[in-house]
């Protein structure tokens, strides 16, 4: 364990002194920021583009803007924060074939696993870090405005998508066993997601599809209930498990 605590407290170093850790937080924080903020400027926001409704033919209701806009915003710009995400940890490992840095802490005795396993988390924490930063300025926020009691499940439908990030990194990891090229596996992860994603509009398989998880924010109108995720987090748990063993699997044979 001594090697696995050396090499991820090292992971975590080198990702602090590039100033990565740095850019994802003020990349999450400032998200967090946002999903209020846009909801309290839409009102002033439409009233400035539309300055003459009578003109343009669009006619101005009164807009009633609550904590419910402003989830509703979060669940729209998580994904971007995400993909950013992905994007600039998609060569954690494949970045090391390429510097041969890995050799000599095979060749030390290192084992690969412990590689796997640390590059992991090190993804894992720093995903659940930023994602619940960005969760928690906009509850603060949504409560100090207005009042969070408006939606329901909060704590739950951000728990669902939070997972889709972990099934999406075990993906990142699984790859980056499998190729040597950091545009191969973005690729790739992009096609894994798309494959499920389309299988998924087929409604009686899509309970069982961890992308089932991607309409959580459905749950906080109360148009649907808790219970009818349970099958894809079982099945996304079960995903995120193969994953992992196969990463492990594959990099111990993987000639490097």
């Amino acid at each position: 364990m001594k090697q696995l605590t050396a090499f991820t407290k090292k992971e975590f170093m080198e990702l602090i002194r590039t100033g990565k850790a740095l850019l994802l937080m003020i990349l999450f924080i400032l998200f967090g920021i946002m999903n209020p903020a846009i909801a309290k400027m839409t009102p002033w926001l439409l009233e400035t583009m539309l300055q003459d409704p009578a003109e343009t033919g669009f006619v101005i209701t009164e807009i009633e803007v609550n904590a419910m806009s402003s989830w509703t915003q979060f669940y729209k710009n998580i994904p971007i924060a995400f993909i950013i995400f992905l994007i600039m940890f998609s060569g954690i490992l494949t970045a090391e074939y390429h510097k041969g840095t890995l050799v000599n802490m095979i060749t030390k005795g290192m084992d690969r696993w412990k590689i796997i396993m640390s590059k992991l988390i090190v993804m894992i924490s720093f995903w659940t870090v930023g994602y619940w930063v960005c969760y928690g300025i906009t509850y603060l926020y949504n409560a100090w405005f207005w009042d969070n009691k408006v939606a329901s499940y909060l704590l739950f439908s951000a728990f669902c998508f939070y997972l889709i990030g972990i099934w999406m990194i075990s993906l990142i990891v699984f790859l980056s066993a499998v190729f040597q090229n950091n545009s191969a596996v973005l690729i790739m992860t992009a096609c894994g997601f798309l494959v499920i994603y389309f299988i998924g509009f087929i409604q009686k398989v899509k309970k069982f599809l961890p992308v089932k998880l991607l309409d959580s924010a459905d749950l906080l109108s109360g148009t649907k209930e808790a219970s009818e995720y349970l099958y894809a987090i079982a099945v996304l748990i079960i995903l995120v498990i193969g994953n992992i063993t196969i990463a492990v699997v594959q990099f111990n044979k993987k000639n490097i």
